[in-house]
């Protein structure tokens, strides 16, 4: 059954940049993903305007119509929840066997999963397609255990029978891995996991994104843009408030109306219940 309407699947697919429907083939899972990386950007705008506004409503993107409509009208992306749910909704509705996926971005040792992605299964084999990392080419998660190909920086390993993506965000100096967990989860699950995130997430108070241009995985993180080659350059450019909007516009392709929308930057509190919140709470520094 699609999860998105047929009209709407025709507009996506014309933004996309793609004349039909992709077959269902490892091509053309490769068109359609390329086609996301460079067009849909990884962002928090509309989820820092959402919580730092107090707006109790449903998280932004939660429903991938709603990601969607934004997307076509002002440009944005979402964060992973909203991300990986759209584009798997996306694939469902053109016929491709899509689930859900759960992974850990290993920030910190010893952390639950705290990720969502995409797996697509195709003639026995399941490939990763990551609407957060934008690694450009389907990650295959081989029957042997051996590596893929990386793409744009990003590598497919397994370590103690679990697969890891280790991959460089735009917003470190350094790359970490992205531990898959499980293939398949419910729809329910990714709404609960965003939800969580509502009161606490590191991408309620600073500005993230991350889209791939010119052949760089670019990004702006608070008050800095960032661009990262294929070689895993990585190359950091502070930018004034007033150049930041500019850059956001005309080459992140964000309306001007969500841009002016979004708050200040603030630093970035640590989690609630971990050792550096309750050593704030009590006064240790």
């Amino acid at each position: 059954m699609s999860e998105l309407p047929s009209e709407l699947v025709e507009r996506i697919l014309t933004k996309l940049g793609l004349s039909k429907a992709p077959e269902l083939t490892l091509v053309g899972l490769q068109s359609i993903y390329s086609a996301w990386c460079h067009s849909v950007p990884f962002d928090n705008l509309r989820k820092m305007i959402h919580v730092r506004s107090g707006d109790t409503g449903p998280l932004p993107g939660d429903e991938p119509v709603d990601f969607f409509e934004f997307w076509l009208r002002h440009g944005t992306g979402g964060t992973c929840w909203a991300g990986n749910g759209s584009l798997c909704a996306l694939l469902s509705s053109l016929n491709f066997q899509a689930a859900r996926g759960l992974a850990t971005m290993m920030v910190a040792p010893n952390l639950p999963p705290n990720h969502g992605t995409v797996v697509v299964s195709l003639d026995d084999t399941s490939y990763i397609v990551d609407a957060s990392i934008l690694h450009n080419v389907p990650l295959p998660l081989l029957a042997d255990g051996k590596s893929a190909a990386s793409a744009f920086g990003a590598e497919l390993h397994q370590r103690d029978s679990q697969w890891y993506i280790w991959w460089h965000p735009t917003h470190l100096d350094h790359k970490i891995d992205c531990r898959i967990d499980l293939l398949e989860v419910p729809r329910e699950e990714y709404h609960v996991r965003h939800e969580q995130s509502r009161g606490w997430s590191p991408f309620n108070y600073e500005l993230r994104v991350r889209k791939l241009r010119n052949g760089l995985a670019m990004g702006v993180a608070t008050d800095h843009i960032i661009e990262i080659t294929t070689n895993d350059e990585f190359k950091s450019v502070a930018v004034s408030a007033s150049e930041r909007k500019k850059i956001l516009v005309e080459q992140f392709g964000y309306s001007s109306e969500i841009v002016e929308q979004l708050p200040p930057d603030l630093p970035t509190p640590p989690p609630p219940g971990s050792h550096k919140a309750q050593a704030t709470d009590t006064g240790v520094r």
